[in-house]
């Protein structure tokens, strides 16, 4: 999945998949989580954000099922 970069002392990148509704995040610790059933306002919104990280830990953190992938 592509990612892209963003500015986030705990988030690297983010790539998202319109027709699965899966977003892919990459934390600057390496690892790679996959998030599920994730609206595309939410990955329009998380690029958007003042504060990623803050965006992450309040909207997608803890509400949507995910699985690591790397």
């Amino acid at each position: 999945m592509k990612r892209t970069a963003v500015e986030s002392s705990i988030i690297k990148s983010i790539g998202y998949d319109l027709r699965g509704g899966v977003m892919e995040v990459e934390f600057t610790d390496g690892s790679i989580y996959q998030y599920e059933d994730v609206p595309s306002e939410a990955y329009k919104g998380i690029l958007e954000a003042s504060s990623v990280g803050s965006f992450f830990n309040t909207r997608i953190k803890g509400r949507f099922g995910h699985h690591r992938v790397l």
